[in-house]
C-alpha cells in the first residue's frame, strides 16, 4: 500500500470523513444540482450526470445566487449529499449549507487540490486537524 499524500490546510467545519473523491473543476450553478437524486444536472457541464452522494466533493467554485447553501442543505436532507468538501478557498455560499449539515470542510491547502486529487481517489478529510490525505488507489482496489 502506498503512503498517502497529505495536504495541509485549514479546517472550517470540524469532522472526519473518508471516501471516494469527485473532482469538479468547473463551476456548478445553484440550479445544477438535483437535490432529489444528488446528481449534477447541467447539460454542458463535464460532470453532468455524476452523483455527489457519499463523495468527498473537491471543487473549484460555484455560481448562482445565495441559494447555494439552501441547495446543499436540500441535497443532504434528501440523503444525497457529499460527506465532505475540499476547496482551495472558503466560499461563503457553500459554507452556509455545510454549517447546517455539519459536513467537514477543509480549505486553504498548501497545494491546489484540483492539481493533486483525481476523481476516484480515496480521500480522508480531517477538518479537526486541517488535513486531507489522498490515496491514489481507487476504491475497491
Amino acid at each position: 500500500m502506498k503512503k498517502p499524500m497529505v495536504l495541509r490546510g485549514r479546517g472550517i467545519i470540524d469532522g472526519l470523513a473518508e471516501g471516494e473523491a469527485l473532482v469538479v473543476p468547473t463551476h456548478i450553478h445553484t440550479s445544477g444540482l438535483d437535490s432529489k437524486k444528488g446528481l449534477i444536472r447541467e447539460v454542458d457541464h463535464p460532470q453532468n450526470g455524476e452523483s455527489i452522494k457519499g463523495k468527498v466533493l473537491v471543487f473549484n467554485n460555484v455560481a448562482g445566487s445565495s441559494d447555494w447553501g439552501a441547495t446543499l442543505h436540500s441535497v443532504w436532507r434528501n440523503g444525497n449529499g457529499p460527506i465532505a468538501l475540499v476547496n482551495q478557498t472558503a466560499i461563503t455560499l457553500v459554507l452556509h449549507g455545510a454549517i447546517s449539515t455539519r459536513i467537514p470542510v477543509v480549505v486553504d491547502l498548501d497545494r491546489d487540490p484540483l492539481e493533486v486529487i483525481e476523481t476516484g481517489d480515496l480521500v480522508k478529510v480531517d477538518a479537526d486537524h486541517g488535513t486531507v490525505e489522498v490515496r491514489k488507489e481507487k476504491q475497491g482496489s
